[in-house]
C-alpha cells in the first residue's frame, strides 16, 4: 500500500507495507527543513534560531547525490506555496545550491531567485547567507552568475512595484540596495528601472538633474512622480499634507519618518489601507501612545476593518492568528519591555467577531481528523510565548480543524476513558471550552484515542493529540497503536503529538515518519499539521 497522493510523496514505506514503521527519506527531511528549519520530527513554536549546516544534513546528502534540480524545486514549492513557516531556511538551501559544484544545481538555483525572492528583505537574506556560506574560502560570492540574477531580479520588477520596494525597504541584514546593484553592475533593462537605480545610487537630487529637462516615456514619469512624493513625506512637517499625500499615493508606515508616527491624523490615514497582520501587531503600541482612544475615528475604522468579511478575506488571515493577538491586547501589556495599555472594549469585541468570521480562510486538506484534548491534568496553563491559556488554546484548536475539515472527530479523554464532543457551528469559544476541558482525572494516556477510533472502525488519516502534560505514559506504545490502527483500518494514518507547555519533547525515539512533536502552539503549527497530512514531511 503506498501513501495516499504518492506522487508527490515525500516519504517512502519499507518492505512490512501500510502497517509497518515508515522510513523518512532524504527528502521528507529536507522537506522538513524548508518547513520549520530542522530535519528531526520535533517542531517547537515561536523558535526562530539561525539556520546553519548542522540542521541540513538530508539536503547535503541530496546534494552530494546529484539531486540539485530536485532540491530546488522543493524550494521553490514551499516558498510559492506559503508551506513554510519561516522563509529563512529555504532562503539557506537556495544559497546553498548557488554555490554548489554541479553547474545544473546553480543555474537552476539561480533561475528560481526571482520566484522565492518576493521582497527586498528575501533577497537581502539570500545574500547574507551566501556571504556566511563563503567564510573562510579564498573565493567571493560576486561571480558572473550572482550577477546577473541579482541584476535580474531588478530588471524583472513591475517599475511601480520596484519603486515601491526599494522605498519602503532599503537595507536588512547589513545590505542595501545600493549595495546590491553596485556589486551585481546592473544594467537596467528599462528606462524605468535606469531611474530607480539612478535613485538608489545617487540620491534625489541627482535623479532631479538628469531627468528635468528629459522628454520621458509614460511609465518614466509615473515612477519619477512616485519618487517626487516619497521625498515630498521626507521633507514634510505638515501633517495634513502627509496625510493626504498617505491616502492619495497608498504609502506605508515604513516610507514615513518617525515624528510622522506621532500624529493621530497621519495614522488615520495609515490605517485605512495597513495590512491587518501590521495592524494586529501594533495595537498595543497605539492604544499606548493614545492613538486608539475609545470612540474614536481611529479606533473606529479599525473596528470596521475588523468586522468587514471582504477586509479579512483579501488579507487571509487566519482565527488562530486574530485569537493570539486579541488575547495579548487583552492582557495589557507586552511580553518584553515595559509597554502597558488599557485594552479597550470595541476593539476585542471587533477581534472576537474578526476570529469566527476568518474561518473561512483555512484551506481545507480533505483528511479525516481526529482531535483529542488531554483531560487528565489542569488546562489552566499558558501556552509559552503567549497569553493564551492551554483550554482556550485546544478549544480554538479543535474549531479551527472541526470547522474547516468536513471529517473531524473531538474527544476529551484520560486514563478513564475516552469521550466524543459535539461541537456544532455556531458554537462560541467559550462553548467550545466547556466542552472539551472536562474534569481532570488519573494519569495521560496519549494512545487512547488511537484506540478508541480503532475500536469504533474509524478510519483516520491524522490524529492531533493535544495535552500540557510533560510526562505521558502509554500502555502500549504510540508506534505500535498507531501501526495496529494502520492495520486495522488501512489508513495512511499519522500522529501529531502538541505538548502545549512542552520545550521539545519527543513521542517516541522512532524512525516512522508518521510520528510528529509539536512543541508550544503557534499558528506556524498548522502549516507543520497540513503539511504532515498531505504527505509533504
Amino acid at each position: 500500500m503506498e501513501p495516499s497522493g504518492s506522487t508527490t510523496s515525500n516519504h517512502t514505506l519499507n518492505s512490512t507495507g501500510g502497517g509497518g514503521r515508515w522510513e523518512v527519506s532524504d527528502k521528507a527531511r529536507l522537506c522538513r527543513f524548508l518547513c520549520y528549519g530542522s530535519e528531526g520530527d520535533i517542531y517547537t513554536a515561536r523558535e526562530e534560531g539561525r539556520v546553519s549546516m548542522e540542521n541540513a544534513a538530508a539536503l547535503l546528502s541530496l546534494l552530494q547525490e546529484g539531486r540539485g534540480a530536485e532540491v530546488v524545486e522543493e524550494i521553490k514549492r514551499f516558498a510559492q506555496d506559503e508551506r513554510a513557516v519561516r522563509l529563512g531556511p529555504a532562503l539557506f538551501a537556495l544559497a546553498l545550491c548557488s554555490q554548489h559544484s554541479e553547474l545544473k544545481t546553480r543555474q537552476a538555483a539561480f533561475k528560481a531567485l526571482n520566484e522565492v525572492c518576493r521582497e527586498p528583505a528575501h533577497l537581502f537574506l539570500f545574500i547574507q547567507f551566501k556571504k556566511e556560506l563563503k567564510e573562510g574560502m579564498k573565493c567571493g560570492i560576486w561571480g558572473r552568475a550572482l550577477r546577473k540574477a541579482v541584476s535580474d531580479w531588478y530588471n524583472e520588477q513591475d517599475a511601480m512595484s520596484l519603486a515601491a520596494a526599494v522605498t519602503r525597504c532599503n537595507q536588512r541584514e547589513g545590505w542595501s540596495h545600493q549595495d546590491l546593484l553596485r556589486l551585481a553592475h546592473t544594467k537596467p533593462a528599462t528606462d524605468a528601472v535606469a531611474l530607480i537605480s539612478k535613485y538608489v545610487t545617487k540620491g534625489w537630487k541627482e535623479v532631479q538633474t538628469a531627468y528635468s529637462d528629459k522628454e520621458n516615456s509614460d511609465e518614466v514619469v509615473k515612477v519619477l512622480s512616485y519618487l517626487e512624493v516619497v521625498e515630498k513625506v521626507k521633507h514634510s512637517c505638515d501633517e495634513t499634507e502627509v496625510s493626504n499625500l498617505i491616502e492619495e499615493h497608498k504609502l506605508e508606515r515604513e516610507q514615513l519618518l518617525t515624528n510622522h508616527l506621532k500624529s493621530k491624523q497621519v495614522w488615520r490615514a495609515l490605517l485605512k489601507d495597513m495590512p491587518l497582520h501590521s495592524v494586529l501587531k501594533i495595537l498595543g503600541k497605539m492604544t499606548s501612545n493614545k492613538l486608539l482612544e475609545p470612540g474614536s475615528s481611529e479606533t473606529q475604522i479599525i473596528c470596521d476593518r475588523f468586522q468587514s468579511d471582504s477586509a479579512l478575506k483579501k488579507a487571509k488571515i487566519h482565527p488562530f492568528s486574530i485569537l493570539l493577538a486579541s488575547e495579548k491586547y487583552k492582557r495589557g501589556q507586552g511580553y518584553q519591555g515595559k509597554t502597558k495599555w488599557e485594552a479597550d472594549g470595541s476593539i476585542l469585541k471587533a477581534l472576537d467577531s474578526a476570529f469566527y468570521k476568518s474561518f473561512v480562510n483555512v484551506e481545507p486538506v480533505g483528511k479525516h481528523f481526529v482531535v483529542a484534548v488531554d483531560v487528565s491534568t489542569s488546562l489552566s496553563s499558558v501556552v509559552p510565548g503567549t497569553a493564551l491559556s492551554t483550554a482556550v488554546a485546544a478549544a480554538a484548536i479543535t474549531m479551527t480543524f472541526a470547522q474547516s475539515e468536513g471529517n473531524t472527530d473531538v474527544l476529551a479523554y484520560s486514563e478513564g476513558g475516552v469521550v466524543p464532543c459535539s461541537l456544532s457551528a455556531n458554537m462560541t469559544l467559550a462553548e467550545v471550552t466547556a466542552e472539551v476541558v472536562k474534569l481532570p482525572n488519573s494519569s495521560t494516556d496519549c494512545t487512547l484515542p488511537i484506540t478508541w477510533a480503532t475500536e469504533n472502525g474509524k478510519s483516520v488519516d491524522v490524529f492531533i493529540i493535544l495535552t500540557n502534560n510533560p510526562l505521558w505514559a502509554f500502555r502500549a506504545g504510540p508506534v505500535e497503536t498507531l501501526k495496529k490502527h494502520r492495520l486495522t483500518s488501512g489508513a495512511n494514518s499519522k500522529l501529531v503529538m502538541c505538548g502545549l507547555t512542552s520545550i521539545g519533547h519527543a513521542i517516541a525515539d522512532t524512525e516512522d515518519r508518521g510520528l510528529l512533536s509539536i512543541s508550544g502552539f503557534d499558528l506556524g503549527a498548522f502549516n507543520v499539521i497540513q503539511n504532515l497530512a498531505q504527505d509533504l514531511i
